[in-house]
């Protein structure tokens, strides 16, 4: 076998068929297919599984302890397989102390850079704090033109309180004959008078010099005197000119703020060394929120305007809260925004000094009446979140918090000391807020002295290619504070490739997942490029992708289908892109070579100026005060670059906002002013890639309720009957119908150290979930662990005459996630998968279309068949009167859409505008200032080429 190809024999993990494939090594190989064909199972579970399991197996026994160890895949033989690294969505971390700064290492670069150039600087008078040799200072004043006049004077009181008399009786005894008190020359046999509460300061007078050949030696010896007089810190007042300070403490001259020895770890946000002592180096404080303790302050107290103090299960709170207002005299009924000041401070940050009168009654009618210190709501909610052991409290109370900068860094994480060294007059957490393209301007326009500049090359150099490779993948909007945890999972993964391009390795095998999500259609060439600079260096990439784009520039494409589930799992097509489009076989041919393509719709509908909601002034993250209108009842578009702002609009601004509105949901929206027309909507639905269910019990069926109807119909058998089985019974969440061995999940961990746990079927149940009695009632043949091993088509078929559970079903099934099983475990959904359960939960329900859906990216994931399936759906819901809005880069999705609002034109700080908006045929011809209109237009133009030669074709077909 040649070892110029990867071949893989007898591959049969998840649904792919024992199937045969060779991947040419050294080049671009995309692997495309249906979303759930089987290219994740032969792309991560089998190749880079097995590349990774011979690498770990390499090590010793104890490195191999450190390291999770992937279990074998199951394949006959891999060949000619080179090390394997992967590179899919989900590898930044959530830790809040990980930043974009510290995963791509530029954070590293930049403690070194500013520990060996940085320059200390007094943050109180700005003055740069350095350490100088007599010698030194003695230059410095030769450096003036000679007969220039000046005064040595040595500080000896700086900003203290006092009448200072001995100090002045001492430096008459030793002969000195002036000195400057308060800025202003005095002889020391005046009378001075001080006051003894103010601030003085006091120089005295070493030597008056002029600056002439010769006059070295008498200035250093002056100097000498003066720096012992003043601890280490003199001042030399030139006649006609500026005062300069000089020090030999390393501390500011003038107070004496000093810094200890530059060292990274002084930078490091990380380290108890540098990490700020307020908010421990996360950047953020955790405090009561007053908008999300007080929702609404139209509201009366009576009404429980204090969300964090609603009567639950006890009264304690709204008696204590009556007995306040009681001291006070303050009025419950009027709304609290018409209370006093001065009294809404009581109530919220306690009586301070003062007792008030509490009188509680408990649930046995007991009264207590005591006197005690009111220590206020706020207080309360933030001494009861630090001290409860209770998870559901510490949740609860949370509701009630939000995030905030830190007073002490204001955000930056560190300690005074390091932000106080400047480089270029910027400290460290400033030039981690610059965006990549700023960062990088930043770089290059650096001043330095000929010595900075040797020390600092080398860093300079590596920070340099670094923020180049995040330009070249598009993310030159992120700012390297960023938190890790706040990226997406396109972001995240770019993130990683940047950091291998870095490495500049050669001979790798890198498996990616779909690099181009989140990306606008205008960074795809350069994420392209950059794809193929690493191949170029001898890499063998292989990337699981749906783009049109990608394929097009791959140089090798397996398609992998010709289904999804059990009808996917075989090679359609492997061969050049252009000969996959010769591929009749190919369903990914046909769409790249045009024969298949989503229709534009036969007719679009019109945005009405009377439906909309009107978000005014948004202003949160970089929004620039915009005021964006978003049609009721039709499917639009929200699009632009990578960081341009849309979901920080959709997201952060409308969707809390509608939350909070009509759910009272504890959320803070992001800042804008108001927002029109909320009564038009009764629901907002934000249907998200987060997962259905974080544990293994959580499947489709419980997530979209079929699983309740299929309970009852196991329930109404004549068996269950006869055994008095109620629907509780057919559960594996509860106790009696499930087997107990293993708790109903139907698998048993084995934890093994340093080799990978083994998970095996429970030996009671054999992996069905449920004990013996329970699996001995059937319907229709089969029991109930036999109905969740069904796909969703095979219980279509099964329940095919139960309305209920048909409708369900097909809900599932018309997003295209026919493939999946009843019982598929939630964690083994991707996002994509997840959030089309999530939409298809929506869909069986009955609309009053009211409903508002947000979706972001539902794309993701998705072949370009799904996407046509996917889109068919949402149509449907806008038909039922309902409004669809959508975040997409999708083209596909775009020019479907009935209204697009287009924000830019940039990411980062150079978006946050609306640049256009209307229907996709208007923004096409706005191309000029829209990226989305530039490569749209071509779009629309070629789909209409399409749309008039098929029905030619169809003409021509009936004619004959």
């Amino acid at each position: 076998m040649s070892s110029k190809s990867i071949t893989v024999q007898g591959a049969r993990a998840h649904n792919l068929k024992n199937i045969n494939v060779s991947i040419p090594k050294g080049q671009f190989v995309v692997f495309t297919g249906l979303s759930g064909s089987g290219k994740s199972s032969l792309a991560f579970d089998t190749v880079y599984a097995e590349g990774q399991r011979r690498y770990v197996e390499s090590l010793s026994a104890y490195a191999r302890q450190f390291l999770g160890q992937m279990d074998k895949p199951d394949v006959d033989a891999i060949e000619g397989l080179s090390p394997a690294i992967s590179i899919n969505q989900k590898t930044t971390s959530n830790n809040p102390r990980s930043t974009v700064g510290t995963v791509t290492e530029i954070y590293d670069y930049l403690r070194l850079l500013f520990a060996r150039i940085g320059r200390p600087t007094c943050p109180i008078h700005g003055v740069e704090i350095t350490s100088q040799t007599v010698q030194q200072m003695v230059d410095r004043l030769l450096e003036y033109p000679e007969r220039t006049k000046m005064q040595i004077l040595a500080p000896v009181v700086s900003g203290r309180k006092g009448e200072h008399t001995k100090t002045i009786e001492k430096l008459k005894r030793e002969g000195y004959v002036r000195i400057r008190v308060d800025q202003e020359m005095r002889e020391v046999t005046d009378d001075i008078q001080l006051e003894k509460n103010k601030d003085h300061s006091i120089e005295v007078v070493v030597d008056r010099i002029v600056v002439k050949d010769g006059a070295a030696g008498r200035i250093s010896d002056s100097i000498e005197t003066a720096l012992g007089l003043g601890d280490g810190n003199i001042i030399v007042d030139v006649i006609d000119d500026q005062e300069l300070v000089f020090s030999e403490n390393h501390a500011c001259p003038i107070c004496g703020y000093s810094i200890g020895e530059l060292e990274p770890r002084l930078f490091s946000f990380n380290s108890p060394y540098g990490a700020c002592p307020t908010c421990d180096g996360l950047g953020t404080k955790f405090e009561v929120d007053l908008e999300l303790v007080i929702p609404d302050w139209n509201q009366s107290l009576n009404d429980h305007a204090i969300a964090a103090w609603e009567p639950i299960s006890s009264q304690y709170y709204p008696q204590l809260l009556k007995s306040v207002c009681d001291h006070y005299n303050i009025d419950m009924t009027i709304p609290v925004k018409d209370i006093p000041k001065k009294q809404m401070n009581k109530i919220l940050y306690g009586s301070g000094k003062e007792k008030i009168q509490f009188r509680f009654q408990n649930d046995f009618g007991t009264i207590r009446d005591n006197a005690i210190y009111f220590e206020g709501v706020v207080a309360n909610i933030a001494r009861r979140y630090e001290e409860t052991s209770s998870e559901f409290t510490r949740e609860l109370l949370g509701k009630y918090m939000s995030q905030n900068d830190c007073p002490t860094c204001h955000g930056h994480r560190l300690k005074e000391e390091a932000l106080a060294v400047l480089v270029n007059g910027k400290h460290i957490g400033e030039v981690t807020d610059y965006a990549i393209t700023e960062a990088k301007q930043f770089f290059m326009s650096l001043e330095l002295t000929e010595k900075e500049e040797t020390i600092a090359q080398m860093i300079l150099k590596e920070i340099a290619d670094r923020l180049e490779f995040m330009n070249n993948v598009g993310l030159d909007y992120l700012t390297l504070s960023r938190r890790a945890g706040t990226l997406s999972g396109g972001e995240a993964q770019r993130i990683r490739l940047a950091t291998q391009i870095g490495s500049a390795l050669t001979g790798v095998l890198y498996v990616l997942d779909e690099p181009s999500i989140g990306l606008h259609q205008r960074d795809n060439n350069r994420l392209l490029n950059t794809l193929k600079q690493m191949r170029d260096l001898d890499n063998t990439l292989v990337v699981v992708e749906h783009d049109e784009d990608t394929m097009l520039a791959a140089d090798h494409l397996i398609d992998i289908g010709p289904g999804a589930g059990e009808h996917g799992g075989y090679i359609v097509a492997s061969d050049t892109p252009e000969n996959v489009m010769q591929n009749k076989e190919s369903l990914t041919g046909q769409y790249l070579a045009g024969e298949k393509y989503v229709p534009l719709p036969a007719k679009r509908r019109k945005p009405s100026k009377q439906k909309q909601l009107k978000v005014v002034g948004a202003e949160e993250n970089n929004l620039k005060n915009v005021d964006v209108s978003f049609p009721i009842g039709i499917m639009t578009a929200v699009t632009g670059v990578s960081g341009s702002g849309k979901s920080t609009l959709v997201n952060d601004v409308l969707y809390k906002s509608l939350s909070r509105q009509l759910y009272r949901a504890k959320f803070k929206p992001g800042k804008h002013q108001r927002i029109n027309g909320t009564k038009q909507v009764e629901k907002v639905i934000n249907i998200d890639q987060s997962p259905i269910g974080r544990t293994p019990r959580s499947n489709p069926a419980t997530y979209i309720g079929v699983f309740d109807d299929i309970r009852d119909v196991f329930a109404e058998t004549n068996e269950a009957k006869i055994r008095g089985y109620k629907k509780g019974r057919f559960s594996f969440n509860v106790k009696g119908g499930r087997c107990e061995a293993c708790h109903g999940d139907g698998i048993i961990k084995i934890e093994m150290h340093f080799l990978p746990d083994v998970f095996v079927a429970c030996e009671v149940c054999h992996g069905k979930r449920y004990n013996r009695e329970t699996l001995e009632v059937a319907y229709k043949g089969k029991n109930i662990a036999d109905v969740l091993d069904m796909t969703i088509e095979e219980g279509l078929e099964f329940f095919g005459n139960l309305p209920k559970i048909k409708r369900k079903l097909q809900t599932i099934s018309d997003v295209g996630l026919g493939y999946i099983k009843l019982g598929q475990q939630a964690t083994t959904l991707s996002g994509g998968e997840a959030q089309r359960v999530k939409l298809a939960s929506e869909l069986h329900r009955r609309s009053n279309g009211k409903s508002f859906y947000i979706l972001d990216e539902p794309t993701t994931g998705l072949h370009t068949d799904d996407v046509r399936r996917l889109l068919d759906v949402l149509q449907r819901l806008v038909d039922n009167g309902d409004s669809v809005l959508i975040i997409e880069h999708d083209l596909d999705v775009i020019k479907t859409a009935d209204h697009i609002i287009d924000l830019g034109p940039e990411g980062g700080d150079g978006g946050g505008y609306v640049i256009a908006t209307g229907s996709p045929e208007e923004v096409a011809e706005q191309q000029e200032q829209s990226y989305t209109g530039y490569y749209l237009k071509p779009v629309l133009e070629r789909d209409r080429e399409r749309m008039e030669r098929d029905m030619k074709r169809r003409e021509e077909i009936e004619l004959t």
